[in-house]
């Protein structure tokens, strides 16, 4: 190919890229377009972070946050709190001078009065005086009227939750906005026939309430805030919202939208005609954060009840009561903080709309985006294929540092978020393509051998096989290894308790570590099917060890499933566990399969009594069942304890299996004396003398209780000692099930 025409096929190449990330940014290709959505999150935050001021300035009005933390309930106990202690907070604050109170918190069931359960318990006794005295406390013990008399008192806003549950209603919601000239349905705002609202004798007495509800974004990460909920087709503020009307005495509300395709877009929210909230069209406010968690004053709970805060903190202030202890789940993701206490997302934007000083995407951003992308695209495709390296590389990042100097100057100066990552991405794309792509060959050539074995083994590995390329093939030889099989027990059970979309995102989650673990162990992975994962050592690359890498591989992965399971059961899922069988021996090894798909994959009398092992697992109740020749080859590393001699299902001749207790280094005299007593039991077990065995597996027993082995052979002499085996009886026991 002459220069002239490898020019030509670079530009034409860029034109080709430049068109498929412009489709990809306008949602044409799905796949690509949300990875595009990814990177722009990115960047997003990125910029958050790399515009935070060194320090954070004042508010316009003071915010304070009232924060339920750890110390705070260490002091008052564990929450909820009575409703009582709540009313003597807000009394508190109330008398400390703040000027509204906003409560990040939901207050959607009643309290339990003390004096009612006493008097059911009177009920049918022969005490009416005393029943009447009790009726007449109970108004004094209703924690519940005690809150709403402090409510009464003192100007607070209560929170609340709306959500997408079908017929889920609980509380009485506030009044809705009313707004003239607005059709609510004809908005897009989606809408939400779920809510969870305070009590109606809370609601009644409060100032006002708006919903905290917050929706991050697909990755799981707050940037903006819902202003609007849509719910019967009525309006409601949010707690901000609700807090600033409450605050500056704003009662007017309207909306300025613009009418796309017979819906109502929004574009502003009007307060008062004072004050204009710049959001999307769905009513969601971009939260412009101040600063990282704790950038506004944060007082513990405990010391407002205990009276020992400064007053001058509290007087005039917005006050907004939430909780950053770990516990009661109120913590987010944001561009600023990994863990960023709810309450303080509210902060920010009620921060924002006090100073009016918002981020905001207006409506023509998206077709600014796309243009933006297509002028770099077309100047980078048209000149980098003319330009020798150098040069390349140097108008590659003039042009990035002139869209992130421009992009960067709208954002400070006009609070005008537009894309990033789109056009720096089409500047790294052909900047980078314009420079390698004479290079592809032989950047292919040399990595073949990932080509080949990337799928089954871990990096680490293939950069050993590149070393030496010729001497690793697809072609099929007999080797020994050992082979690994992963079981999720009660799997069954387990997909029939779960939704299709949840079944997959759990065993995504499981299989991920487990992979890499496997490849942390230098093993290769061969098949998951469904819950089970197939793994084996010693092939692509010889590995002595491979008896050794694979028991420590399987003592990681039960380790991991066990801080999974505990994960998941935090999350409502079901508890997971494993077993595991492996077994070493001579297999064939090699690249099987037809002529429509191939596997690199071991086959062999070896890799089927590994799939057994994996199968008597529960039977013992071990969860790592290895062979013999397995054991043989890692003696030394581990302490073992005999299970069984065993004829498993398709074996003529029994085997002994084992389990791997621990490495050598953590055995404990304890566990020594342990599998001692065993081997003697096991040796009076097989030499037929069941009542030295009976004592001596009981002794165990009771000393274990936990170890259902000493079980299952107690069971055994019993049914021995009816049966009696055959006089060539050689002490194994026979499995007929897999």
């Amino acid at each position: 190919m002459s220069p002239r025409n490898a020019h030509l096929f670079a530009t034409l190449a860029g034109l080709l890229l430049t068109g498929l990330l412009l489709l990809a940014q306008s949602g044409f290709l799905p796949t690509f377009t949300r990875l595009y959505e990814r990177f722009e999150l990115l960047a997003y935050d990125l910029r958050m972070q790399w515009h935070l001021p060194s320090e954070v300035a004042p508010a316009a009005a003071s915010i304070v946050i009232v924060d339920i933390d750890e110390a705070s309930l260490g002091v008052e106990g564990r929450w909820p709190w009575s409703r009582a202690r709540i009313a003597d907070l807000v009394m508190a604050l109330h008398e400390a001078g703040a000027a509204v109170v906003a409560f990040d918190v939901l207050f959607g069931e009643p309290e339990r009065n003390p004096a009612v359960e006493v008097l059911a318990g009177l009920e049918g006794q022969d005490v009416a005086e005393l029943q009447q005295q009790l009726k007449a406390l109970l108004p004094r013990y209703d924690a519940d009227l005690r809150l709403a008399e402090a409510l009464q008192q003192a100007e607070v806003v209560l929170g609340y939750v709306f959500h997408h549950q079908e017929s889920s209603g609980t509380g009485q919601l506030p009044e809705s906005l009313q707004l003239a000239e607005v059709d609510p349905a004809r908005l897009v705002l989606p809408q939400l026939p779920g809510y969870a609202a305070p009590l109606a004798v809370l609601m009644e007495q409060a100032a006002g309430a708006g919903f905290f509800s917050l929706a991050p974004d697909a990755d799981g990460v707050v940037r903006r805030a819902p202003m609007l909920a849509r719910h019967e087709d009525q309006l409601y503020p949010s707690l901000s919202l609700q807090t600033l009307r409450q605050f500056m005495f704003l009662e007017e509300v309207a909306l300025r939208t613009a009418r796309i395709a017979d819906r109502d877009h929004i574009e502003h929210i009007l307060l008062d005609n004072a004050l204009a909230l710049p959001t999307d069209s769905s009513g969601q406010l971009l939260i412009p954060y101040r600063g990282p968690a704790g950038s506004f004053p944060y007082l513990p709970a405990w010391e407002v009840l205990a009276g020992i805060t400064d007053p001058d903190l509290l007087e005039g202030a917005i006050v907004l009561v939430g909780t950053s202890a770990p516990g009661l789940f109120d913590l987010r993701s944001t561009p600023v903080d990994a863990v960023y206490p709810g309450v303080e997302v509210h902060a920010n934007l009620l921060a924002a709309m006090l100073d009016q000083q918002f981020l905001q995407q207006p409506s023509w951003a998206p077709g600014a985006n796309l243009m933006i992308t297509l002028v770099a695209g077309l100047l980078l495709a048209l000149l980098l294929p003319w330009l020798n390296p150098v040069w390349q590389l140097l108008s590659g990042l003039m042009v990035a540092g002139v869209l992130l100097g421009w992009v960067s100057w709208l954002w400070v100066e006009q609070g005008v978020v537009l894309a990033l990552a789109g056009p720096l991405f089409m500047v790294l794309v052909l900047s980078t393509f314009n420079f390698v792509w004479g290079f592809f060959y032989e950047f292919m050539t040399h990595h073949r051998l990932a080509n080949m074995f990337g799928q089954y083994v871990p990096p680490q590995l293939v950069e050993e096989m590149s070393r030496h390329p010729a001497a690793f093939n697809f072609d099929g030889e007999s080797r020994e290894m050992s082979v690994l099989f992963s079981d999720i027990r009660g799997f069954t059970t387990l997909s029939e308790s779960l939704a299709a979309d949840e079944l997959k995102r759990l065993l995504n989650r499981y299989f991920t570590p487990i992979t890499g673990i496997i490849f942390d162990h230098r093993g290769t992975i061969d098949k998951y099917i469904g819950d089970l994962v197939m793994a084996f050592w010693g092939a692509p690359i010889n590995d002595p060890e491979h008896a050794r890498h694979s028991i420590e591989a399987a003592m990681d992965m039960l380790q991991a499933t066990e801080r999974l399971s505990a994960e998941f059961v935090a999350e409502g899922l079901p508890a997971i566990s494993v077993g595991v069988g492996i077994n070493s021996g001579v297999m064939n090894v090699g690249d099987m399969g037809s002529t429509y798909r191939r596997a690199y994959t071991v086959l062999g009398d070896a890799v089927n009594l590994a799939s057994r092992l994996e199968g008597t697992t529960k039977y013992y109740g071990v969860s790592l069942v290895v062979g013999e020749r397995t054991r043989e080859l890692a003696l030394e590393h581990f302490v073992w304890r005999e299970l069984d001699l065993v004829k498993v299902k398709g074996k003529v001749h029994p085997v002994r299996v084992y389990q791997p207790v621990c490495p050598v280094a953590q055995a404990t005299p304890e566990l020594e004396q342990e599998l001692q007593q065993l081997d003697q039991a096991l040796k009076l077990f097989r030499s037929r003398e069941w009542d030295q065995a009976e004592l001596a597996f009981s002794a165990l027993q009771q000393q274990h209780p936990k170890e259902h082995q000493y079980v299952l052979y107690l069971e055994r002499i019993a049914q021995l000692r009816s049966e009696p085996p055959a006089e060539d009886w050689d002490g194994s026991w026979v499995r007929t099930e897999k």
